[in-house]
């Protein structure tokens, strides 16, 4: 029977904010409060910490955690992820949590546990939400997503889509929630292809997928994410924690 195991790709030097799986927001790590709420989930049978980083192995070490080592060459979380699911059965699903979502809720991550479980025909699954903000419409860092009838994603983008041609036609956007379930054998498949010209265009690594004829199923929440980028951002979080 195919297991769901949940890896938490943590690299140390984030382009941004360097470290900041190891900032604390209260009395624990950024790191901590992520696995802790990953804990929480239902429908997890394991939880892997996959870093570059000997700090971070320690850090994870002082809450129980289990941490590998990943090669630093890695340029996504998702190749971490799949260096250390090739020890697994192609079959097992692998859940790509983000380490620098603090507040994740693990009820959408058991949404996407179970979808994956019902619908073993899926190949990868991610998370849509409405954009409420809407300075987050036309701005880069916030991911756009489209999708058909069927839930399967059309196109990811940095850049407003749908375009409004009729601007009373009831506008409403969804952006994309980073957080990924993947088949195994589909996680092994896809981090072995090539950078695809789209990828290159929008930055967004899901493109080279969607270009090599991989299905992406995209399933609707109300969580907003809440992911550390900046200083400001680790600032928020800690005042959101008051």
């Amino acid at each position: 029977m195919s297991k769901i195991i949940a890896i938490i790709p943590a690299r140390y030097n984030s382009t941004r904010l360097p470290g900041k799986v190891l900032e604390k927001i209260g009395n624990k790590t950024i790191l901590e409060l992520v696995y802790k709420n990953v804990q929480q989930a239902k429908y997890i049978d394991e939880i892997i910490i996959a870093t570059d980083d000997q700090k971070i192995i320690d850090t994870a070490s002082s809450f129980g955690a289990n941490a590998e080592m990943t090669f630093s060459s890695h340029k996504s979380g998702t190749d971490r992820c799949a260096q250390v699911s090739r020890e697994f059965w192609e079959d097992d699903v692998i859940l790509n949590i983000q380490a620098d979502e603090p507040f994740i809720d693990p009820e959408i991550i058991d949404l996407l546990a179970l979808k994956m479980k019902d619908d073993n025909w899926i190949e990868i699954a991610t998370l849509c939400t409405n954009i409420n903000n809407p300075a987050e419409i036309s701005d880069p860092n916030t991911v756009k997503v489209v999708k058909d009838i069927y839930n399967k994603a059309l196109y990811f983008s940095r850049s407003i889509i749908p375009y409004y041609r009729d601007k009373d036609s009831g506008n409403s956007f969804h952006k994309h929630i980073g957080i990924y379930a993947y088949r195994n054998k589909i996680l092994q498949s896809i981090t072995s292809l090539k950078e695809s010209k789209l990828e290159k265009a929008e930055k967004l690594e899901q493109l080279r997928w969607m270009e090599n004829g991989y299905k992406i199923h995209i399933f609707e929440t109300e969580y907003q994410g809440f992911g550390i980028d900046t200083v400001e951002d680790l600032e928020r979080a800690r005042k959101n924690l008051l």
